[in-house]
């Protein structure tokens, strides 16, 4: 997966321009700062990054298909007329539906980090095979804003896990520009907001996922940027899916929170703050808390591998069409970051 090579600094400025070319098919990691550059590592984003064979795009393309072909009866049988009687143009598109959100989901798998280069050098040439019909990419970015509510619905009835009463949960920043450039940004006026984080000042959103020991994500929840973290579990619709234990962080340490979180069944656990006082805490939940960093390693792999946040969107539904194709390619990952719950079991 890795091979080391010695360059020298022009060596090092000639792949580093090949490599912004390139739109990040690869990762440059510098292990050494020793004088010049020296050792340098070639990694791939992740083994199946750039290597997803045939029979894994047919596979994903024919859950989607399934799922539009059952979505597409239900509206016919339980469609509402709206009584004009005015005959409006229903003719099918060249490409489907289905065709559009695997093409998007594949986006996200492939490393790519502009969507025109991907469908126009990479779908366009080299998966003819795979997609005969294609399209231009301007019809292919109209196609894609109507496919937006099969896409959030498949997401949300074919691709979240389910809850093993352990759960862990986190937020991370979705920056949509500079902080220093948010009274010039148009497309989202009015709908981002100016937050605060662990890392500083940023506008945009926050998501907030739940995921389960074995790293599927069992629900999540866009908010805007001066959300307080722990007003999404306040709201049961969020966490009507989680029972048992939630494990998060210091910054859902709230009393109330926990009383109304415990007669709903779920016991939140958290780190105390220093000016806290001392409690008991089971060894059990103890190792558990230490393990929350599995969900801070599912949220690194939906920034920097499915790249649901970066700050060129031209309209507000080209981020929710971004950040649920996202979504769904973390789903079709074979290995997520999980945890063996079967070896806490006999330490607890």
């Amino acid at each position: 997966s890795g091979t080391n090579f010695y360059l020298d600094q022009a060596q090092y400025g000639s792949i580093k321009r090949e490599f912004d070319l390139r739109n990040g098919c690869f990762i440059l990691q510098e292990k050494q700062k020793i004088g010049i550059f020296k050792l340098l590592t070639f990694k791939y984003l992740t083994n199946y990054l750039l290597m997803i064979s045939t029979d894994k795009i047919t596979e994903i393309f024919c859950l989607i298909d399934d799922f539009c072909i059952e979505l597409d009866q239900v509206l016919d049988r339980n469609g509402i007329d709206d009584g004009s009687g005015i005959k409006r143009r229903n003719r099918a598109p060249k490409m489907s539906q289905s065709e559009v959100i695997t093409i998007m989901v594949l986006f996200h798998q492939k490393g790519y980090r502009c969507l025109k280069h991907f469908y126009l050098d990479h779908v366009c040439k080299h998966m003819r095979e795979d997609f005969p019909d294609t399209v231009s990419y301007n019809r292919f970015v109209e196609l894609q804003q109507k496919a937006v509510v099969p896409m959030v619905l498949f997401l949300q009835m074919c691709c979240l896990g389910q809850c093993s009463g352990i759960s862990f949960m986190d937020s991370t920043l979705i920056k949509v520009c500079h902080s220093k450039r948010e009274k010039q940004n148009r497309v989202f006026k009015g709908i981002a907001e100016k937050g605060r984080g662990s890392m500083g000042w940023f506008f945009g959103f926050k998501l907030h996922i739940i995921i389960n020991e074995r790293g599927q994500i069992i629900d999540f929840l866009i908010t805007k940027g001066n959300v307080d973290d722990r007003q999404p579990l306040k709201d049961k619709t969020f966490h009507n899916k989680v029972f048992g234990k939630i494990f998060a962080d210091r910054g859902y340490i709230g009393k109330d929170l926990f009383e109304e979180l415990f007669v709903d069944g779920i016991h939140l656990v958290t780190k105390i703050k220093k000016n806290m006082k001392n409690t008991l805490m089971h060894l059990y939940d103890k190792i558990l808390l230490r393990k929350r960093a599995v969900v801070e390693s599912v949220n690194d792999i939906l920034k920097n591998q499915c790249q649901i946040e970066h700050t060129r969107h031209r309209s507000f539904g080209n981020f929710i069409t971004n950040m649920v194709s996202g979504l769904i390619a973390y789903a079709f990952y074979p290995t997520k970051p999980n945890i063996n719950i079967d070896n806490l079991q006999r330490i607890g």
